[in-house]
């Protein structure tokens, strides 16, 4: 059984180390599966086992998340940083061609990822996530500063006022009341890696520093553009009570239509399933088939088919 193939995996970075999970036969066909914002490579510990096993499934805990390393004291955190550190576990593991599966904040990331080395990703998924997402060029310079301001400010406390102690049942409680659509049995597992204890009970792992406004923006036509930029084949899994519902900027609410229009334009595939925002994770039979069937139809046939031609 894929369970029983299980490691935990480690990249040395210059301030650190990556860390993550990773499942399936040492040859099996790459696959790195990026986690949204606040979450870790947990949130894919249920839906890996029901997905083909002829791949290897690489999730990784996203910088400032889980068990990797923060980011260096006065370091932001943006999508192109996050695209770098994809780069650097891919250059780590030697990965040439794989695909990427990201969720929210995850599929940012893997599309630009996509989209800036294209020869390297031969199919994306994007798990509750319609591209790419823009803000507002009207709002780009006051959410800029908001994030600036918020770095600053945070720079000033003192490392007591940074972390909060929570005894496990608080941190629970805590983590659901900020992702009311979680399971209990979701909690759980993203608790697994993302709680450190300490004296006197528990910390959140993640940087503090996530939690702030992203201080890179680009526009929509920035982010048509890039997107644009993506040669693999691309599969959109969105859920009726999802991603337009719990999107922290209203006013970026109006980019999923263009979005999701500009995937239905060049041809990929879009569906829907009933769920939240982290389906994946509280009820992943809901999108393990359509996941399996593109990476068996996008991935495993087309090697076949490729062999066959040599």
């Amino acid at each position: 059984m894929m369970a029983a193939e299980v490691s935990e995996l480690c990249v040395p970075v210059p301030w650190g180390e990556i860390r993550g999970r990773v499942w399936g036969p040492e040859h099996g066909r790459p696959v790195l599966c990026l986690h949204g914002w606040a979450d870790n490579c947990g949130t894919f510990k249920t839906l890996i086992p029901l997905l083909p096993k002829e791949f290897r499934y690489i999730a990784v805990d996203l910088v400032g998340h889980g068990l990797s390393s923060h980011r260096p004291s006065g370091d932001f955190y943006s999508l192109p940083e996050y695209v770098t550190d994809v780069l650097r576990v891919a250059d780590a593991l030697q990965l040439r061609k794989f695909s990427v599966i990201g969720h929210s904040m995850g599929g940012d990331a893997a599309g630009m990822f996509s989209a800036l080395y294209p020869e390297m990703v031969d199919a994306l998924v994007l798990l509750d996530n319609y591209g790419i997402l823009p803000t507002d060029s009207k709002e780009i310079c006051k959410v800029v500063r908001q994030g600036m301001d918020q770095t600053l400010q945070f720079e000033k406390k003192t490392e007591k006022e940074k972390r909060r102690v929570y005894t496990y049942e608080k941190a629970v409680e805590r983590l659901r009341a900020a992702n009311p659509t979680l399971s209990e049995r979701s909690v759980h597992i993203l608790l697994e890696r993302g709680l450190v204890q300490v004296e006197g009970g528990f910390v959140f792992s993640r940087d503090l520093r996530v939690n702030f406004k992203n201080i890179v923006r680009i526009s929509l036509e920035q982010s048509l553009e890039i997107q644009s930029r993506i040669q693999a084949s691309v599969l959109a899994v969105l859920t009726d009570k999802g991603f337009d519902k719990i999107l922290a900027e209203p006013a970026q609410r109006k980019f999923t239509s263009p979005l999701l229009e500009d995937l239905k334009n060049r041809n990929h595939t879009i569906v829907r399933v009933p769920g939240d925002h982290h389906v994946h994770l509280n009820n992943p039979e809901v999108i393990a088939p359509f996941v399996s069937d593109f990476l068996r139809t996008k991935v495993l046939s087309q090697s076949i088919n490729r062999q066959h031609k040599l």
